[in-house]
């Protein structure tokens, strides 16, 4: 999936923060929201301009993003 097609960054829409193109939806919205307990369809009830997709490319990036700053421990052998 190329999730950064669908986040948008304008220093004039919330002052720069990223967003979901189209909208003023932040991803720290959405990823604090998910963080929170909330299901993909409470997210889209909640905030109607956003499709499937749309959350789905802020997970992945939110996965691709852990695994670019967190170490990874070794796996041990047996």
């Amino acid at each position: 999936m190329n999730y950064m097609s669908h986040f948008h960054r304008d220093p004039n829409i919330v002052n720069g923060q990223w967003v979901i193109k189209g909208t003023r939806v932040t991803l720290r919205t959405i990823l604090g929201t998910l963080a929170e307990g909330a299901t993909e369809e409470e997210i889209l009830t909640d905030f109607p301009t956003l499709t499937h997709d749309d959350v789905r490319a802020v997970i992945a990036f939110a996965a691709a993003s852990a695994a670019e700053d967190l170490p990874v421990p070794e796996l041990s052998t047996v």
